[in-house]
């Protein structure tokens, strides 16, 4: 029976074990924390994750889609709330399938876990963290966080599946020709909580992404199961709006007084502001781009390990899922051969895991600031206008990533267009009742043929 071994049992290094081991291969499993199962919640890291077509496409092909589903909010459209005046969606889709899910990252994490251990030639190691891996004898060092135990372990074939501080990505990089790069933003991230109202039921509306842009940084609220939503506010480390700032203000209430400026409405729904505020922790936002991910057939990076990326369009996990995916349809079609399979793995994967990585970078831009603005909303009208009239020959930016499985690198180049098309012709109007549905369609395919 060959063997895999796998550095990271998080979302992607669970799903694909579990892949892995339906096709008959024995799996062992290495990840530095406890079983999510049992482990408590660290404060502040409840992280809620945006599920789409692409990691449920990858979820079908496991038979767990619909369990996910099951346990999953789904969110019609962007709830933007501005500083003053009337709340508004902005829907994502024109179809009522068209929604992405809200999960619990450690509820699908379980999910993932309680499918593999049905597995009987899958083994999952809590608490041991990779410490090292020598590419010449192929030993993989591993230390045992619950006794402090080190020991070595012979893994032919290894998968980083081990995040954006891959301990199997550096020894490539200290051993190998590695290019690599990191570029934090200059924003970092909080995270609060907004509770369930005094009935048990939702304080605000549940099937939404709820938005509170404001030109430079922004506020995020995702729905959960039990009722309350996780906040996200994302803010400049340094200057003068910023988390700094903030933690160095002489007033005795300083998150409150910013978010009655900022975030009026939001106050009353965060009763405990100011202790999480001051108790959570401040995350930082990096992406992570390297090359190549793979050596002889012996090591491969996958997911974060490989191409870490922020979270603004919610594609972190389902690109992951996506690698999952596309590594198993090289795996069927090479017949097992790791030697063949890991390089066109990379040359495939890597344009469009660059490509989602700057459309990430581009939504955070577009959330914080452009959503906020009117000509936003009448381009998004007049895109599912576009869609239903020319139904496969126009297909939004936001549609080909979150509703299709159009190659990521494919819907940044058409959607770049579009969108510059689109904003223009909105820009100079004030309602749909002015723009020629027709001659805008054909403005963008006149554009999309000259690029």
């Amino acid at each position: 029976m060959s063997e895999v071994t796998l550095v990271g049992g998080g979302l992607s290094g669970t799903l694909l074990a579990l892949m892995l081991a339906r096709r008959g291969l024995k799996v062992t499993v290495y990840e530095r924390r406890e079983d999510v199962r049992v482990e408590k919640i660290e404060e502040g890291r409840s992280i809620n994750l945006a599920l789409s077509v692409r990691g449920l496409h990858a979820l079908k092909q496991v038979r767990l889609a619909e369990e996910v589903l099951a346990q999953t909010i789904p969110m019609r459209g962007r709830y933007i709330h501005p500083v003053h005046g009337e709340c508004s969606l902005i829907p994502y889709g024109r179809k009522a399938d068209e929604v992405i899910h809200s999960v619990s990252r450690r509820g699908l994490n379980a999910q993932l876990l309680d499918a593999l251990g049905r597995e009987k030639n899958a083994t999952v190691y809590f608490h041991h963290r990779c410490t090292g891996y020598d590419l010449r004898t192929r030993a993989l060092h591993i230390r045992d966080e619950s006794t402090g135990r080190e020991f070595n372990v012979e893994a032919r074939v290894v998968i980083g599946t081990d995040g954006a501080a891959s301990a199997v990505r550096l020894a490539l990089m200290l051993h190998t020709k590695m290019n690599y790069s990191q570029e934090y933003l200059e924003h970092g991230y909080k995270e609060l909580t907004i509770p369930p109202a005094a009935d048990g039921g939702f304080r605000i509306e549940p099937n939404a992404l709820h938005i509170w842009p404001r030109g430079g940084f922004m506020m995020i609220a995702l729905p959960n199961l039990d009722r309350s939503f996780t906040c996200t506010l994302f803010l400049p480390h340094e200057g003068s709006t910023s988390f700094t700032q903030l933690a160095m203000s002489n007033l005795a209430h300083a998150a409150s007084y910013f978010f009655e400026k900022t975030f009026p409405d939001a106050v009353p729904l965060i009763p405990d502001l100011e202790h999480e505020f001051r108790h959570n922790p401040t995350g930082g936002l990096v992406t992570v781009r390297c090359s190549p991910w793979h050596l002889d057939g012996q090591v491969l990076l996958l997911g974060d390990a490989a191409h870490a990326i922020v979270p603004f369009f919610g594609q972190g996990m389902n690109c992951a899922f996506e690698d999952c995916e596309a590594l198993m349809e090289l795996f069927d079609a090479q017949g097992g051969r790791w030697y063949e399979i890991f390089p066109r793995f990379f040359a495939t994967r890597k344009p469009n895991t660059d490509a989602i990585a700057q459309l990430a970078l581009d939504n955070f831009v577009e959330m914080r600031d452009t959503s906020a603005d009117p000509h936003f909303a009448l381009k998004r009208q007049l895109e599912h206008i576009l869609e239903e009239r020319h139904p496969g020959q126009f297909v939004s930016k936001y549609a080909m990533v979150s509703f299709h499985r159009v190659p990521y690198a494919e819907a940044l180049e058409r959607g770049r267009v579009q969108d510059r098309v689109l904003m223009e012709i909105c820009s100079r109007v004030k309602s749909l009742a002015e723009i020629d549905p027709d001659a805008a369609f054909t403005r963008v395919q006149e554009a999309l043929r000259e690029k």
